[in-house]
């Protein structure tokens, strides 16, 4: 257990420093995310009859929320989509660690490598170790096989994309300080003036791009699929080209619409690294994440709100009560 001096000089950190419940996820972008997984369903299924797993029913929806107009994918009875791993695209590279090597269905190019190399910024391609892109729409011919186009609902190709992702791992101080029962000193761990243990709460907020499509070269109209840079910004270096997230609880937003677009000078297409290229979009995606509920794009708190009533396990993402520090 934490000696009383160390909880004493956590909580007064803590306490000087802002609250940072869920720091990466607006409220009202939480607030999406609780109204589409506390639903179960959509109500406005664009096409159906996807899968998110090879072993799993074919329930999947690509959907339009009516108030924002934004496009996602959810199943039912709660469920969103997992975040398969993509490699497609640029291969070698200045950010390729090796991860993607373990992949056996990696593709030389992109859905949209044309776009991409006609912004004539020193790519011919999407690199999926750089660029966070969102594999999004199923096309192709083979009998049986279920199709999806995003264009065809004002979606455009390299528009920007938000993504829910990621678990922040979370412990409770209550004040005075004393360590939860959960919180154990093999579980827990100081990381940016955060006190962090193996207990899900919350969620990260990160944008990407719409980059590449789902082909019928599988047996099944698959979805939730992200590149490698994305997922490992979602759930750290453990993800690789063959082993990535299957629990159905990632949420892909995609925003109709040419203001979407950060065309050939709104991102850092020539980026050598992750950070670089996120950093360049978020500006936009801030902007556009002002269509869920007219919320800002800066992270938000609930302190001193009343605390809310949780319908399902998970649904108080970001909820303070009175007396304990939810920390993220």
């Amino acid at each position: 257990m934490l000696s009383q001096t160390t909880l004493q000089l956590l909580a007064t950190s803590l306490a000087l420093a802002p609250f940072a419940a869920a720091r990466d996820v607006p409220a009202n972008v939480r607030n999406f995310y609780n109204t589409v997984k506390g639903r179960g369903q959509c109500p406005n299924k664009l096409a159906t009859g996807f899968y998110a797993k090879d072993n799993g029913p074919n329930t999947f929806s690509y959907c339009q929320d009516s108030s924002s107009n934004v496009l996602y994918i959810q199943g039912t009875g709660g469920a969103l989509a997992d975040m398969d791993i993509d490699c497609d695209g640029r291969q070698g590279g200045p950010a390729d660690d090796g991860r993607c090597g373990k992949s056996s269905d990696t593709q030389s190019t992109t859905s949209f490598a044309d776009t991409a190399r006609g912004y004539n910024k020193g790519i011919s391609d999407l690199d999926a170790k750089i660029h966070p892109y969102v594999v999004f729409g199923n096309s192709g011919s083979k009998a049986g096989y279920k199709t999806f186009d995003p264009l065809a609902h004002g979606v455009k190709p390299l528009s920007i994309m938000a993504v829910v992702c990621g678990d922040k791992l979370v412990c409770v101080i209550p004040l005075p300080p004393s360590l939860p029962s959960f919180c154990t000193e093999s579980s827990i761990t100081v990381e940016k003036e955060s006190v962090v243990v193996d207990k899900k709460l919350f969620k990260k907020k990160i944008y990407g791009i719409w980059g590449d499509e789902n082909g019928d070269d599988g047996s099944k109209s698959m979805v939730g699929e992200a590149s490698i840079s994305l997922a490992t910004a979602c759930y750290g270096k453990s993800i690789n080209g063959n082993s990535g997230h299957d629990e159905t609880d990632v949420l892909y937003i995609a925003f109709p619409g040419s203001e979407a677009v950060p065309g050939a000078s709104g991102a850092a297409w020539a980026a050598s690294s992750y950070d670089a290229f996120e950093k360049s979009i978020q500006a936009k995606g801030d902007q556009l994440i002002q269509r869920l509920g007219g919320g800002g794009g800066s992270p938000t708190t609930t302190a001193g709100q009343p605390k809310p009533t949780c319908s399902w396990s998970g649904h108080c993402l970001g909820e303070l009560t009175t007396n304990h520090y939810f920390l993220a």
